[in-house]
């Protein structure tokens, strides 16, 4: 796979470069609450632009239907951008109103060397995200008339099949960006060149998003400790009522087939010994003081909902992180937007910061955490933007957006 450093040494100087980043960060109306990923992509959009290439970034944010939808707009991303890339680059971010039409051809085609232009929400057109190969092949033919050489740096939608991140690298000489290449080295520390003890922390609301990866990782890691929403559907499987608490319980086969493996393999499976409980879910608008309990995760009562991790079980979960080498962790122990139930993420990430393991927080939810308890995200070994491509990844999938990088 080729890199960036690679394009560089080869000239970029007056070249049209397409980077696919992921700037497909959280928004509450225009203002941008965390821009974790934008602050990603700012290395090598500043390596491109110091080196006097015409850097055309291009991103997705969130779900559009194929069409132009204001409230899914990377304009607040382009400001943004700006501010982070400051001087290292000539003159302000340009922002293109579309992906391929005359605002995009035009900006495009007014850049200096060394600036930047970044394009309107690449889902806006239908044939970013279409199954079928000659309308997603017609968008990636019309993004590559806009460059010269792509970059993918954007390992958050590396999983999809999607034309700016399969399609168009097949049609310009193409190369991995930092944070690519990063991601990747990273996750081979996870599956190929593994410290043990290796430990895996997995949170977050569904367990049927994290099937995949606890398959693949029965076989890897030695301890997989469980919290967040998913944890009830474990609880369950042991036998144990979980009140009103979140529960899949489509799922209660699959995970008690897991829970049985591993007792075969030896892998240490770890639950939540008690749960900070309400009646209800908190208000997180507001962040309006509940009225939190804590209870034994066995005896959960039914007009009960579990929402966070209790004071035993943080204390078991770092334990249990101590003395590891490697640790992943994906996915919040709780409902850690709201103060109440914040504990027990936080538990998990200190726990993380007081081990002499090589700890990779996976990206999404956890990663946004980090940042919002205060975190100082320098003190991990690193901070995924990855989210369902590291899952994927760690799942032993190929990945689109990675194969076509390849030469």
């Amino acid at each position: 796979m080729k890199t960036i450093d690679d394009l560089v040494g080869e000239g970029v100087a007056g070249r049209r470069v397409f980077v696919r980043a992921d700037l497909n960060v959280p928004l509450d109306g225009e203002r941008i609450t965390d821009d974790g990923r934008i602050r990603a992509a700012v290395p090598t959009i500043t390596k491109l632009a110091e080196h006097g290439a015409r850097v055309v970034v291009a991103s997705h944010l969130g779900r559009p239907k194929g069409a132009p939808d204001p409230q899914y707009s990377l304009a607040p991303v382009a400001k943004r951008l700006g501010e982070l890339l400051g001087t290292s680059v000539r003159g302000d971010v340009a922002f293109a109103a579309d992906t391929v039409g005359d605002s995009a051809k035009a900006t495009v085609g007014a850049m200096a060397d060394g600036g930047v232009t970044l394009l309107e929400n690449l889902r806006f057109n239908p044939g970013e995200t279409s199954k079928d190969d000659a309308e997603r092949g017609a968008f990636a033919d019309q993004l590559a008339a806009l460059a010269e050489a792509y970059v993918g740096d954007g390992f958050g939608a590396v999983h999809r099949k999607h034309a700016s991140v399969y399609d168009l690298p097949a049609r310009l000489p193409h190369a991995a960006g930092y944070l690519i290449a990063t991601e990747v080295g990273v996750l081979r520390k996870l599956t190929e060149d593994v410290r043990r003890p290796y430990a895996v922390v997995l949170g977050g609301a569904k367990v049927s998003d994290k099937l995949g990866v606890i398959d693949h990782l029965l076989t890897k890691a030695d301890r997989i400790l469980i919290g967040g929403g998913m944890a009830y559907t474990f609880l369950q499987a042991q036998g144990h009522d979980v009140g009103k608490s979140l529960l899949q319980e489509d799922q209660l086969p699959a995970v008690q087939g897991y829970l049985e493996r591993a007792g075969e393999l030896g892998v240490e499976f770890v639950l939540p010994v008690d749960v900070v409980a309400a009646d209800g879910f908190p208000d997180l608008k507001s962040k309006a003081p509940t009225h939190p309990v804590t209870v034994r995760a066995d005896a959960i009562p039914a007009e009960l909902e579990g929402l966070d991790i209790g004071p035993e079980s943080r204390k078991l979960y770092a334990a249990k992180l101590a003395d590891t080498a490697t640790v992943f962790w994906n996915g919040p122990m709780g409902v850690f937007e709201h103060p109440d139930y914040a504990e027990g993420t936080r538990a998990v990430a200190q726990a993380l910061l007081d081990s002499p393991a090589f700890t990779v927080v996976g990206g999404g939810d956890s990663a946004a955490a980090v940042r919002q308890l205060g975190f100082d995200e320098a003190a991990f070994g690193h901070i995924s933007t990855g989210g369902g491509a590291s899952l994927e990844y760690l799942e032993g999938k190929t990945l689109p957006g990675l194969s076509a990088l390849e030469d």
